[in-house]
């Protein structure tokens, strides 16, 4: 028991990463492509159009119109950790992102699990994305053509479909290009973002001659509780800022461009997720987004009276979302590289392709596993799920700043957040309340999604630990809690 204990207190030195990395200036295993513009894309890319083209029909019945209220206050606190995360990836740029930062101020098996959470928060988020695709390409399909896919092929089997093809076909596409190299997929990603903000711009200029203040009332119907009940759904909408954190072996200069790029990410998406949402509630009855589909496009409809601008949308939608899915599941394959790396999972995981560097294995296997996510899970059934991974990853970076402050004061930090330890442990607070507010059966099933993590980490990750090649001294290791 002692040893298991030993070996779970193991922590990864900050040198060995850097080692790794090559952000010490050596060279790594994954190449450095990606520019500043390119993480800002990455953060855009895969949040605005994760929850402002979806969510919403989830989010507005228990929040009402204060669903605005909703969006900023899961803001602060994805803004609270943003600054959080960007101390961490400006001091350990690392493609491992908050699975990396555990294994250095947390240790070993508190990695494993928070490497399980990302999985969790990652794969439940891309195959999501990939069933909101569906509902745009029916509505584009219909006011096109006058045609939909039949429910059978578009929908999950508790919706009365079979099998929700066009979301297999994204996540498959997206898959081929990331095999291609990450060069490519940024460039791809990067025009699909700025057409995603045409877009949603669009819908705001074209939304708000339709505003009625009367839509605004009742403002919080069900009160405070409605609100962060909302909150919680929402932060679903939040999952693209690791996305730029797990890109922090592929960053061009990441000790400066990684903590700038989190911080311009969150102004983004904020002021885009309030704007949309306002402009919404203020257009439409809250009673009317339950269930509905495609839900942008159709208030569109609705104020102008024509099908136009509703096409116009589903098309940007079905642009947008398709780099939603392409980050996704490119910050998946990246925290299975790193958990690979480690020996925590299976060597496959690691291969990289000797000319593109792209580690082709694990990018097929995670499309495989996503594939079957999107194609037979309901819509509602994955949001939630996606949430509790995402907090409990921003806990534990919060936690991470904490302890790497105390156990690194002399690490050279690029960026540090703002009235410390105050932030950091706010963030940690704000998370909590989110995650308490959730789903009994949410926190049942993430319940037993840890048990085998940790499960996993004693029958295998422990003894394929790379650290097992150079472990300290044991009694060392109790006296300082693992290796810094």
């Amino acid at each position: 028991m002692a040893s298991i204990v030993q070996h779970a207190l193991r922590r990864k030195p900050v040198s060995v990463i850097a080692a790794e990395t090559g952000s010490d200036g050596g060279d790594g295993q994954l190449k450095r492509s990606i520019g500043l513009f390119g993480l800002v894309a990455i953060g855009v890319g895969s949040t605005i159009g994760t929850g402002i083209f979806f969510i919403l029909r989830e989010a507005v019945p228990p929040a009402g119109p204060a669903v605005i209220v909703s969006f900023l206050l899961a803001a602060v606190v994805a803004g609270l950790t943003a600054m959080c995360y960007a101390e961490l990836a400006g001091a350990v740029p690392v493609a491992g992102s908050s699975y990396s930062y555990a294994y250095t101020t947390l240790g070993e098996a508190a990695a494993v699990v928070v490497g399980a959470c990302l999985l969790l928060e990652w794969g439940v988020a891309g195959a999501a994305t990939a069933v909101g695709w569906s509902e745009y390409i029916n509505q584009f399909l219909g006011n096109v053509f006058g045609h939909q896919l039949p429910v059978a092929l578009s929908g999950a089997p508790s919706e009365g479909g079979v099998c929700n093809v066009p979301a297999i076909l994204l996540v498959f596409m997206c898959a081929a290009l990331l095999i291609r190299g990450v060069s490519e997929s940024a460039k791809v990603n990067t025009i699909m973002v700025a057409i995603k903000l045409l877009v949603l711009t669009a819908f705001v200029i074209i939304g708000a001659q339709g505003f009625q203040s009367g839509n605004l009332h009742p403002f919080m119907p069900d009160g405070v509780g409605g609100v962060t009940v909302a909150a919680g759904l929402i932060f679903f909408s939040f999952v693209g800022l690791d996305g730029v954190a797990a890109a922090g072996e592929e960053a061009k200069n990441p000790h400066r461009n990684l903590p700038l790029a989190l911080m311009i990410s969150l102004l983004v998406v904020t002021g885009m997720y309030v704007a949309v949402a306002l402009v919404a509630v203020g257009a439409q009855p809250a009673s009317q987004f339950e269930g509905q589909k495609a839900g942008l496009a159709k208030i569109l409809e609705d104020v102008v009276h024509a099908p136009w601008p509703g096409t116009a949308l589903a098309v940007g939608a079905i642009i947008s979302i398709f780099s939603v899915t392409l980050v996704t599941i490119y910050g998946q394959t990246r925290i299975l590289f790193a958990m690979s790396r480690d020996g925590m999972i299976s060597p496959v995981f690691h291969k990289v392709n000797p000319r593109t560097l792209a580690p082709v294995h694990n990018t097929v296997i995670v499309a495989v596993v996503i594939a079957v996510l999107a194609g037979f899970i309901p819509l509602d059934k994955l949001s939630e799920m996606t949430s509790i991974g995402t907090l409990t990853a921003f806990i534990v970076v919060s936690i991470g700043v904490i302890l790497l402050r105390r156990r690194a004061p002399e690490l050279p930090r690029t960026f540090k957040v703002p009235l410390y330890p105050i932030t950091p442990i706010l963030s940690i607070a704000g998370a909590g309340v989110i995650i308490y507010k959730l789903q009994t059966t949410t926190l049942l099933v993430f319940a037993a999604w840890m048990a085998l993590a940790l499960l996993w980490y004693v029958v295998y990750a422990r003894g394929h630990s790379k650290l097992n090649r150079h472990a300290p001294d044991m009694e060392d290791l109790l006296e300082q809690g693992g290796p810094s």
